[in-house]
């Protein structure tokens, strides 16, 4: 069932306290990918068991998969149910157009994500089109993020090694940074300092002197997208720092994929699904628990 306006403008106005919560309490908040309604139950579970807030987020083609109606509609099904502070946020949005959409369907968040649809998109266009939707968000209160560079990875198991070097040519700069939140008038700004999209062989490893500069160019969020496959201790330093939302995407695909076949494996003759589900739920749910504690939002839920 659809949120009435004044419903979605009071879900957004919460989300903004949460962040304002996450900076003064130093700590950031989980942004978890669903692509099926499993993973979302075991997100679910572990905000619950842990009392922490949470954001549940879909992209492109998991909107495709889902509809952006099911998902809002799924997630205030368990919300009630388990009792949870949990917002939605439209992840790396290709187009003003579907920007606007998450913003009708009550989308707490909305990442507008020009230069990862066109690699090629001028600075300009980055900006003007950033700017439209933070101007049709003012009607909802929705939470804009977006940044002016490219993002590398792909949220997908990687065996190649990571390229440093190359990398750092798209690091955010402090500059670049304050120039483009000012021009844009966005909620929050996704950083680049060594995360990467995906899940590689390696540990990733973030620049965090780097992220302190950036926390003091700007005065709005800061988020870090590509969490997967990082090992905690960045995290922890950058909630101090001052990052209020991590993007965890892979890490879960890969959990759920590999305990999955496992238990396809162990159960070869077993054909309902419901009864093989268990398992993945549990292994998925310990995953989105650990990034919880990592990331130091337990026990931080408003309800």
């Amino acid at each position: 069932m659809a949120l009435t306006i004044p419903q979605i403008r009071h879900n957004c106005i919460r989300a903004r306290h949460l962040m304002q919560r996450s900076r003064q309490q130093h700590f950031a908040v989980g942004a978890f990918n669903i692509d099926n309604q499993e993973t979302l139950i075991a997100i679910c579970r572990a905000a619950q068991n842990l009392q922490s807030p949470v954001l549940v987020e879909v992209s492109d083609g998991e909107v495709k998969a889902l509809g952006l109606d099911n998902v809002r509609d799924m997630v205030d099904n368990y919300k009630q149910e388990y009792g949870i502070e949990v917002y939605i946020n439209l992840d790396h949005s290709p187009s003003v157009e579907a920007a606007k959409r998450g913003i009708d369907a009550g989308f707490e968040f909305i990442h507008i994500d020009i230069s990862q649809a066109n690699h090629d998109a001028t600075d300009e266009e980055i900006i003007a089109k950033t700017k439209e939707v933070v101007h049709y968000a003012a009607f909802t209160g929705a939470l804009v993020e977006s940044e002016p560079h490219y993002f590398g990875g792909s949220s997908n198991l990687h065996h190649e090694a990571i390229d440093y070097e190359e990398i750092k040519k798209t690091f955010s700069t402090p500059e670049v940074t304050k120039a483009f939140v000012e021009a844009t008038g966005i909620d929050t700004f996704a950083a680049a300092v060594g995360n990467l999209h995906g899940k590689y062989s390696v540990p990733k490893e973030l620049d965090l002197e780097l992220l302190a500069l950036l926390r003091q160019a700007v005065n709005c969020n800061i988020s870090l997208h590509g969490g997967s496959g990082t090992p905690g201790h960045y995290f922890e330093e950058a909630a101090k720092i001052g990052v209020s939302k991590v993007n965890i995407n892979s890490d879960l695909r890969y959990t759920f994929r590999k305990t999955l076949e496992k238990v396809l494996a162990d159960h070869p003759n077993e054909y309902a699904v419901v009864k093989l589900m268990p398992a993945v739920y549990e292994a998925v749910q310990q995953v989105v628990e650990e990034k919880i504690k990592t990331f130091g939002s337990a026990r931080r839920a408003v309800v």
